[in-house]
């Protein structure tokens, strides 16, 4: 049994561009995909018939293959998938690794760009989703008034 485990320790599996430890059970290792939650982790284990716990080391070329295949192109509740009502599309899909991050930062230059509220504080810095400020988010600020220090 303890030679099991070992057997997928050193083996790295590569998974839509990124590179994830052999030792990792399916439902844990397809977490560290950019992109992939553990909801849409489920969703590819229960639509792909993939055992939950089974090691990521022991996927065959051709399982690697179709688990490539479903997260580009996932048939998946609309709820799951992070990228509904495109702006640019209209359409609902979903997006891994680079092309979430490259589509982010447009849809944040976007939003500076139309001087948007989120726009304009994504531009200063400040929380965007209605977060106080007093206390937090103060840059290089002293926290506290009137505290003096020992031995003074």
């Amino acid at each position: 049994m303890a030679e099991d485990r070992n057997k997928y320790l050193d083996k790295i599996i590569r998974i839509a561009s990124k590179d994830v430890p052999g030792s990792l059970s399916l439902y844990t290792g397809f977490t560290k995909i950019k992109g992939i939650s553990w909801t849409m982790s489920r969703v590819i284990c229960k639509n792909l018939n993939l055992d939950k716990g089974r090691k990521i080391g022991s996927l065959s070329e051709e399982e690697i293959k179709k688990i490539e295949d479903f997260i580009k192109n996932p048939k998946a509740p609309k709820y799951i998938l992070n990228r509904q009502k495109d702006f640019d599309t209209g359409e609902d899909g979903h997006l891994t690794g680079v092309n979430l991050e490259l589509k982010k930062e447009a849809d944040i230059k976007r939003l500076k760009k139309i001087k948007t509220y989120r726009g304009l504080r994504h531009s200063a810095k400040l929380p965007v989703r209605g977060q106080r400020t007093r206390a937090n988010f103060r840059k290089n600020k002293q926290k506290g008034v009137g505290i003096k220090k020992k031995g003074k």
